[in-house]
């Protein structure tokens, strides 16, 4: 009767049922039935935690730096002058700004001046990366212009300077105070070049989410930054805002068409490319890792079955007397071991998910208890751990613990189906 069964019936089902629920006086193994099943209930919520603060990482990372950043930098290329001097700055910067603006794909494109200077208030000092920009162009950089945290009206940047929240802590200054810019390359004398200095009232201070930025970079309107530096009709660098940042082939090959050949492009990839590297390497690395974790909480389910089939001799004894063949013997087993890798996987990835969703709140109390310091931003970055969930990781972590959890079955599943009952009864 049992060969005319189809595989996986439903007697199948409800011997494997009873002996999972057995007491250990009856035989069963509950006790390493609940470690196998802790042990992958917790190696699947570490893959899916590990994977949504690897996402949610990189996400944050990415977003900082292609809303606080341009997608495509233009530089000249060096030149020389008659008297020797060598220039790196664009002097047809508007015509090659509406050139690109016609492009496909382009959504903005602004001319710079970029330096570094000193800044200083109240006998406190703090270098600064200074960006001239228009206010129209400001408003295309979305961290800068629209953040989570802001102080000031962005609307006033005209009549003043623009500063990080880091720079403002630095410095110890707010919305309204004026803060004094000093320039190394000042007014030339006979005496040499003397530094300039300007005061510039605080009108607007944001939090772009990544400390470097917020710690160094400030903004003052385009033309005042020409005068201050000395670079009247002249701009340093051209940036350029795609709809696309990811489609950069494409801009790049169009942006070379309309632009001169002593004119060199550098992409947001290109600037960050290190440190992304860096990132897919640890991504990689984790993932193995973790996945070790869970091959070895799998591992569990084979002690268990083992021990199962061990103490269920007498009953395989009685089911191939009666009957039951070697398929179904292994597969009563493999049911055993893989309901026990299926409940695992489901409470992890739960557990996992509801990480991810309260992971403020969760770090929010172990800053707490730990007495603080558990994530210093200028180390990593950014101000908080991210999460994010994907279905794709919520996909691998399902399968890669689903398929530890029936392959391991195998083994003890194939050495029930192999006792012979002569064997399994003859000391019964």
């Amino acid at each position: 009767m049992d060969n005319k069964a189809l595989p996986f019936a439903s007697y199948e089902w409800k011997i494997a049922w009873r002996y999972l629920r057995a007491k250990r006086a009856e035989g069963g193994v509950s006790v390493m039935t609940w470690i196998s099943l802790i042990g992958i209930t917790l190696a699947v919520f570490a893959l899916v935690a590990t994977l949504s603060v690897r996402s949610g990482f990189r996400t944050e990372i990415v977003d900082t730096i292609l809303g606080a950043n341009s997608h495509i930098t233009l530089y000249k290329s060096p030149s020389q002058d008659q008297y020797g001097n060598v220039s790196r700055t664009f002097k047809d910067y508007d015509e090659i700004a509406f050139n690109l603006l016609s492009l496909t794909g382009v959504k903005g494109s602004a001319p710079l001046i970029r330096s570094q200077i000193m800044a200083t208030f109240d006998n406190r000092n703090t270098g600064l990366e200074v960006f001239g920009i228009s206010y129209d162009n400001l408003l295309g950089l979305d961290r800068i212009a629209k953040p989570e945290e802001f102080e000031g009206d962005i609307n006033d940047f005209k009549n003043g300077i623009a500063i990080g929240s880091g720079v403002a802590r630095e410095l110890g200054v707010k919305v309204g105070d004026s803060i004094k810019l000093i320039s190394p390359n000042g007014v030339r004398t006979a005496f040499g070049t003397s530094p300039r200095v300007k005061q510039f009232k605080i009108v607007y201070i944001f939090t772009a989410g990544r400390y470097d930025i917020d710690r160094t970079r400030s903004y003052i309107p385009f033309s005042v930054a020409q005068e201050y530096f000395n670079r009247e009709g002249l701009a340093d660098e051209i940036e350029v805002l795609l709809n696309n940042p990811s489609n950069l082939t494409e801009a790049i090959s169009q942006i070379e068409n309309v632009v001169a050949p002593d004119v060199q492009l550098w992409t947001w990839r290109d600037a960050s490319s290190s440190f992304l590297r860096a990132l897919e390497i640890e991504d990689n690395v984790m993932f193995v890792l973790m996945s070790i974790l869970v091959m070895i909480a799998s591992m569990n389910i084979i002690s268990g079955l083992i021990m199962l089939v061990k103490n269920k001799g007498r009953d395989i004894g009685i089911l191939r007397t009666i009957g039951l063949s070697r398929g179904s013997i292994m597969r009563i087993f493999m049911i055993c071991g893989a309901f026990t890798g299926i409940l695992g996987t489901i409470f992890g990835i739960a557990l996992g998910c509801l990480f991810a969703i309260y992971i403020d709140p969760i770090f929010s109390v172990i800053n707490v208890l730990s007495g603080g310091g558990v994530w210093d931003p200028s180390i990593r970055g950014i101000y908080s751990v991210p999460a994010e969930l994907h279905v794709m990781d919520l996909i691998k972590a399902t399968c890669l613990s689903l398929g530890l959890s029936f392959l391991v079955t195998i083994i003890p599943a194939r050495r029930a189906a192999s006792l012979h009952p002569v064997d399994a009864l003859r000391y019964e």
